[in-house]
């Protein structure tokens, strides 16, 4: 397939105060060896220098400017914008390898049926590599009930349909944190998400503003799944399965919460477990 006939790609990359890493991200984008891609940055109004080192590029991207919103408005606003057949996010402390859009792409072309695929990773915490757990392992396909106790999917990893994305609703931006989580369990329960297990995404932590290392998460875990339970789309399977997962994260939750002399929020999580 020549680069005349390939389908174009939007790449959206949200970043906040990252002008830290911003610049390698992108850098990671351009050099892909894929043609062709539009590169779109949702800049949620940072205070730092990203907007300075955005302009650098000129042409070679646009930039979209809003009022800080938080990740899920942000790449909302990014897939807005974006005019390609297939949508893949890059958060702004990741980087991709060359290879990463081409080898996606093939997987699409030779996949029709195929609505949303990701790549593997490789791990780098505080500037060292790191071995995921065996409970962090990527499934491949109907991976609905393992998504339920953590998240699965990372949103460097993933191309998806335009069509399919906005089909879903896109991330819920009510959720200021395990946006993620909550669009690959509603993805993930009525289609199967394919893994490409080639390490294609560097996925780096350790940093301060990591929003997957904010305590408390499990309250927007616990949000999600009952906004699922809730929906009545789930199959009498899936149901049970929340409901055990939710029951359990909700006790956990709880007993957090009496630690920390929080007595009315464990009441609440500790009424969830029985409803």
């Amino acid at each position: 397939m020549n680069a005349a006939n390939r389908p174009l790609v939007s790449v959206v990359i949200p970043t906040f105060n990252r002008a830290w890493a911003v610049e390698r991200a992108v850098d990671s984008v351009l050099e892909q060896d894929y043609r062709p891609f539009e590169l779109i940055i949702v800049d949620d109004g940072s205070t730092d220098q990203t907007s300075d080192i955005l302009a650098r590029y000129g042409d070679q991207l646009t930039v979209v400017y809003q009022e800080n919103q938080g990740v899920s408005a942000a790449r909302n606003a990014g897939v807005a914008q974006a005019q390609g057949d297939l949508i893949a996010f890059l958060d702004s402390d990741d980087y991709w390898k060359p290879q990463k859009l081409t080898v996606q792409v093939d997987f699409f072309t030779s996949h029709p049926d195929a609505l949303i695929c990701q790549t593997g990773e490789i791990w780098i915490r505080n500037g060292r590599p790191v071995n995921p757990g065996r409970r962090h392992k990527k499934l491949s396909g109907m991976i609905f009930e393992p998504s339920l106790e953590l998240c699965l999917v990372s949103p460097s990893a993933v191309m998806m349909r335009n069509t399919f994305f906005k089909m879903m609703g896109g991330f819920d931006e009510t959720l200021p944190a395990c946006e993620d989580y909550d669009l690959w369990l509603r993805v993930s329960m009525r289609h199967p998400v394919y893994l490409i297990d080639a390490p294609l995404v560097v996925k780096t932590g350790g940093h301060p503003d990591q929003l997957s290392a904010a305590p408390g998460l499990d309250q927007y875990r616990i949000r999600s799944i009952l906004n699922l339970l809730k929906s009545g789309d789930l199959t009498d399977e899936q149901q049970q399965a929340a409901e055990k997962v939710l029951s359990r994260k909700c006790r956990i939750f709880a007993q957090g919460c009496r630690k920390r002399s929080r007595v009315d929020e464990a009441r609440y999580y500790e009424q969830l477990t029985r409803s």
